[in-house]
């Protein structure tokens, strides 16, 4: 196969959690299968300090040339609009030495500057959109529409998604929602727009039972005081915008009626006041909680203690094309979780043999689901072959390697 020079512009860092599990992965993988990449990233001054090495160090292994600049963050609006002229200096600046034949941008502010290089260098361009960004920025709260600033900020990327629709020679979507949404719309030319769907993939080699370390396990019971029969909810990951945490702990309210037991396990680098405050308001105990962050390879030994995982993401119009990690992860362990409707694919991937679908935010709900999740027999082995045939990076990598194959043959 012939050298193709791959430009990837990612406006996360590398150093970021998010660029660790959904950026270096697949860049590794494509590698293998002969692909060359440059990668710029926006790294965050105190997450590049702490982690710049390690991460250079990885991506060497693979040979892919990293380029990392300073985040900006103040003031807002005007910080962006600097680091996406930077972004575009540098990527026109690398293009004159690497003539690259492919610029793969995650996300829409890398894809304003992908969009140019099309235009000025004739190179192909990658929309991998990760979700509708400007109507999540709209959804989250952090751009009201009230403000005349945001409008017409929400309005400029409202503009250029549907350009890059039209503009990019392939889409990535996280889901299959979100595609056909796409394919609906009717101010999009040369519909349906070539769309390949790759979801959020875990490490499933990393998120497997067989790395659970038994006597990090042991210690974990005892240091939390668990003796085995109690049932262990579990919530992985941070708590921000999106994740309803009060749904959730009036979900568990509801499960410690029935299991006066239980416990509620919160893999997290949160502030354990601030959901010990929204307990206390619900009048659960803080003996009922268990709030621990955990190092990334540990995961699956914190997860090892629990019975059921849980995630409720708010069911707006922006999360039908999210795909959230933790998803895949749950399953990867072999552990059935709860859901809510309306995000992404999320409620069609789970059935009754891998858990359940909270359809709307009251107790009968939850009361139903409750009584389901601690009766059923969950098989383990199901649940992780589920998370295989949805969210394995290697079948991932493979759909990334078919997109790129494509445009190859286009030029």
């Amino acid at each position: 196969m012939p050298q193709t020079n791959v430009l990837y512009i990612s406006y996360d860092g590398m150093t970021d959690p998010l660029g660790q599990s959904q950026v270096i992965p697949y860049l590794e993988g494509l590698s293998k299968l002969g692909y060359t990449f440059t990668l710029i990233s926006f790294e965050k001054a105190e997450r590049f300090a702490k982690s710049q090495s390690e991460i250079s160090a990885r991506l060497q292994q693979s040979n892919i040339k990293w380029v990392s600049l300073s985040y900006t963050k103040k003031p807002p609006i005007l910080s962006t609009v600097w680091d996406i002229w930077r972004m575009k200096e540098k990527a026109f600046e690398l293009h004159r030495k690497e003539n690259f034949k492919i610029v793969h941008c995650r996300s829409y502010i890398s894809a304003l500057v992908g969009m140019m290089m099309k235009k000025k260098y004739g190179t192909k361009f990658i929309f991998d959109m990760r979700g509708f960004y400007a109507d999540e920025r709209v959804d989250g709260g952090l751009w009201p529409l009230t403000n005349p600033v945001y409008r017409k900020v929400y309005q400029f990327f409202k503009k250029k998604e549907k350009e890059f629709l039209n503009e990019a020679d392939y889409i990535i979507s996280l889901t299959q929602k979100a595609k056909g949404i796409i394919h609906q719309w009717k101010d999009i030319s040369n519909q349906p727009v070539p769309i390949q769907v790759i979801p959020c993939c875990a490490d499933l080699e990393l998120f497997s039972t067989k790395n659970i370390d038994v006597t990090l396990l042991e210690g974990l019971k005892k240091q939390f005081k668990l003796t085995g029969n109690e049932f262990v909810l579990s919530y992985l990951g941070s708590i921000g915008t999106w994740y309803m945490l009060d749904e959730m702990l009036d979900f568990f309210k509801y499960v410690l009626q029935v299991r006066p037991d239980a416990k509620f396990l919160f893999i997290t680098n949160e502030q354990a006041s601030n959901i010990i405050e929204k307990a206390n308001a619900r009048k659960i105990s803080e003996e009922a909680l268990i709030i621990t962050p955990a190092p990334h390879k540990q995961v699956p030994t914190y997860l090892a203690l629990s019975n059921c995982g849980i995630f409720f993401v708010k069911p707006v119009f922006s999360k039908s094309a999210s795909s959230p990690t933790k998803q895949a992860e749950i399953m990867g362990m072999g552990i059935p979780h709860i859901c809510n409707a309306g995000v992404g694919d999320v409620d069609a991937i789970v059935d009754e043999r891998t858990g359940e679908v909270v359809q709307s935010f009251n107790l009968a709900e939850y009361e139903r689901v409750s009584k389901r999740i601690l009766s059923a027999l969950y098989n383990a082995i199901y649940i992780r072959q589920k998370a295989k045939e949805v969210y394995s990076l290697d079948e991932g990598i493979e759909k990334y390697a078919a997109v790129y194959a494509a445009l190859g043959n286009q030029y």
